[in-house]
Formats: C-alpha cells, sequence, structure tokens
C-alpha cells in the first residue's frame, strides 16, 4: 500500500514538473514560427497538459482498465472548467474574446454532443474512436490554418530571437519532459489501480477524481500563470484545446484500444455536468469578463458534482 501510495504521490509530481516543462518549451518553439496566444494557448498548452491524461488514458486502456480511462477524460474535462477556470476567475477576472465563443467555444460544445450521441448505446466502440479521432484530426487542420493567419504578441517571457544553440535545447527538453510524462503517467496509473483495489473503489471512481484531479494539475498551473501575466487568450486557450484533446482524443484512445461498455452513470452524471459547465464557460462572462461572481459559480458546481459522486 504504501508502495502504490509512493507511486501516486510522485507521479503526480513528476506529472506536474514535465508538464510545466513541456509546455514552456513549447512556447517557444510556438515563438520561432511565429504562432498566435490564442493558437498557443489551444495547440501548445492545450495539448501539453493534456498529454497526460492522454497517456493515462491509453496505458490503462493497454492495461485492461478502459474505465479509468474514460473517467480520466470526463473527470479531467470537469475539474478543467470547475477548479482550474473557477480557481483562475477568483484570483484574476478572465477576459473572454467574443470571437472565441463564436468558434473554438463552438466546435468544443459540437464536440461534447457528438461524444454523448455516440456513446447513447453505452458501449465505446473501435468505429466511435475513430470518428472522435477524426474530428481531432479536423480540429487541428482548423489550429493549423488559423495559425497562419495571426502573429504572436503578448508573450513576455519568451524570447522573441532565438539562436541555433537554443533551439536544440528546447526540441531537447521538450523530448525529455515527454519521456517523463510516459513515466509518470505509468506510474499513476499503477498506484491508482492497486489503491482502487486494496479500498474496493471502483475503477470509474478513481479515474474520475483523484487520477482526473492530478492530470488537471498542469491546467492549473499554466491557466494561473497565464492570468497573472494578464494573456488571457491563453487562460481560454488552454481549458477550450484541453478539453477538445479529452473528449476526442482522451476518449477515442480506449475505443481504439480496448472497446467496452461504458457504465450508465457517466451519461447520467458526469456528461451532464460536463454539459453544464461547458455551457457556463458562455453564460457566466459579464462585460466579456468572467468575474470572481463566475469563479464561485464554477467552484459550486464541482463541489456539487463532487458531493453526489461520493454520497449519492
Amino acid at each position: 500500500m504504501l508502495l502504490s501510495i509512493i507511486s501516486l504521490v510522485s507521479g503526480f509530481i513528476l506529472l506536474i514538473w514535465s508538464a510545466d516543462v513541456f509546455t514552456n518549451n513549447g512556447a517557444k518553439i510556438a515563438r520561432i514560427f511565429n504562432i498566435s496566444p490564442l493558437v498557443i494557448g489551444l495547440l501548445i498548452f492545450g495539448f501539453g497538459t493534456s498529454a497526460p491524461e492522454m497517456l493515462v488514458s491509453g496505458i490503462a486502456a493497454y492495461s485492461g482498465h478502459p474505465e479509468m480511462s474514460v473517467g480520466n477524460a470526463f473527470g479531467s474535462n470537469i475539474f478543467n472548467i470547475g477548479l482550474v477556470l473557477g480557481i483562475t476567475a477568483l484570483i484574476l477576472p478572465i477576459k473572454v474574446e467574443k470571437s472565441v465563443l463564436k468558434k473554438e467555444w463552438v466546435f468544443l460544445i459540437l464536440s461534447t454532443l457528438v461524444a454523448g450521441l455516440l456513446l447513447l448505446d453505452k458501449y465505446l466502440s473501435f468505429y466511435d474512436g475513430l470518428i472522435l479521432l477524426s474530428l481531432l484530426i479536423l480540429f487541428l487542420f482548423y489550429v493549423f490554418k488559423q495559425s497562419k493567419k495571426d502573429s504572436l504578441n503578448g508573450i513576455d517571457d519568451v524570447d522573441s530571437k532565438i539562436n541555433n544553440k537554443e533551439k536544440g535545447k528546447t526540441w531537447l527538453l521538450l523530448i525529455v519532459s515527454l519521456v517523463i510524462l510516459i513515466s509518470s503517467a505509468k506510474l499513476v496509473v499503477w498506484g491508482g489501480t492497486i489503491l482502487a483495489s486494496i479500498f474496493g473503489v471502483p475503477e470509474l471512481i478513481i479515474g474520475l477524481t483523484v487520477v482526473a484531479l492530478g492530470t488537471s494539475l498542469p491546467e492549473l498551473a499554466v491557466s494561473i500563470s497565464s492570468a497573472l501575466k494578464k494573456h488571457h487568450e491563453m487562460v481560454i486557450g488552454n481549458i477550450i484545446g484541453s478539453n477538445l484533446f479529452n473528449t476526442l482524443g482522451v476518449l477515442a484512445i480506449p475505443g481504439l484500444i480496448s472497446p467496452f461498455k461504458i457504465p450508465a452513470e457517466l451519461l447520467s452524471r458526469d456528461y451532464i455536468y460536463i454539459l453544464i459547465l461547458t455551457f457556463l464557460i458562455v453564460i457566466l462572462p459579464f462585460k466579456d469578463k468572467i468575474n470572481r461572481i463566475g469563479g464561485f459559480a464554477l467552484l459550486f458546481v464541482l463541489g456539487g458534482y463532487l458531493y453526489q459522486l461520493f454520497w449519492f
């Protein structure tokens, strides 16, 4: 038991550190290719901070624990909006561009609805995984197309001129951090699975809470840092991008690797909260900002979800 706890804690710590290094160096690479702050949030930060979820999902599904994979995907989306966006808005009100709500948010809600429709038969099949993956590729195509139109601005902590030596160092750190992400993800899955069996807790609950919270911490760190530096586009881009990768990428993985029957409560409980929180992104902005009251509202919904999860 002690070994599994050590594995879980050390896995979380390594996940947070490696995801931070990964996104920092990803931002430097984005700077080299002249990509906008929103695209950095959607793609570099969105993918970078969702990499732990994707790795945990893949390893869990391959190891014969697909319920943990799906629980991780759903739980991470709930924590990303309820906890990450909620706490960030409490620290500093977040500006929300109307253009984001008209395009990127619309793609997120459509992807969420498609995922719900695919899971109505309570079975995540190989073909469901292919459909979700196809939507992810479509989203990536949109982001790359958007990156050609936008110009980079507003990133203070990344040098505009990076020599060849720095480029090599940046790529090396990116690769090393990715390797550590893979290793730490395996630690989290192993520790979570052992603890679940010891305490008799269903793997779905472990995936929805412990693993989902642990893999959402990178999003929290990146969002708070971006908000404090007034990079509002990155905050919203990070949340929307991360949830898109979770919905289309993380959820697709267990379907492609190990198709299985979806627990009924995943749709009747967890999916409903994802819809509520996703719609709150477009409802809460007052004068184009999610203020501290909005942050409290998001945390309140998250609290209601956790109460229902553990006491009902």
